[in-house]
């Protein structure tokens, strides 16, 4: 009787953890997974504010105080830079790699000056900066980055009205490039 009672136990909690694997899996077997949905809004290398309402991928910006912008890149040839002066109550900026896991995050409040400087670049391609770095990146925080292609979240709060058209003009503002030297 224990061991019909064992067996029973153990199909059961290998069931829940397939399901649970199949669940976590499946944006990525459908093409539906964030990275996916970022690449589809064909803006690559610049930031491409979200609307209210889903757009073609279904990105949309459901906060009603945060305003959203969203960048893929490529960090093959040559290192990412994200720039943006502050000029908003608050902003944040998350890195996501090509497996939709979270790299990198910051705000105004982490940021040298509350200036959105940041780098990211490769093992090899930091190592390279480090040894001569150029004068434009002195404030630049650096990071690494495994995987060659990710996207950035750009979020910036517009807790009242009048913030509405400084938060619109920090998020179209602002950059995301590839590095040049």
């Amino acid at each position: 009787m224990r061991s019909i009672f064992f067996a029973i136990l153990v199909g059961l909690v290998g069931a829940a953890l397939l399901h649970i694997v199949i669940i976590l899996t499946l944006p990525q077997f459908t093409g539906r997974d964030a990275y996916t949905r970022v690449l589809g809004l064909l803006e690559m290398d610049s930031f491409f504010p979200l609307t209210a309402e889903p757009g073609p991928t279904g990105l949309n910006n459901a906060d009603p105080f945060l305003r959203t912008a969203v960048c893929s890149f490529s960090v093959a040839d040559a290192p990412a830079r994200f720039v943006g002066r502050d000029a908003v109550p608050f902003w944040s900026l998350a890195i996501f790699d090509s497996g939709s896991n979270e790299v990198f995050s910051m705000n105004d409040q982490t940021a040298v000056n509350g200036d959105l400087d940041l780098v990211v670049a490769t093992p090899i391609q930091l190592v390279e900066l480090r040894k001569s770095p150029p004068e434009a990146l002195a404030q630049s925080i650096m990071i690494e980055m495994k995987d060659e292609e990710g996207y950035a979240v750009l979020r910036a709060l517009a807790p009242v009205d009048s913030f509405e058209e400084l938060v619109r003009t920090f998020l179209a503002e602002s950059r995301c490039e590839p590095f040049q030297r």
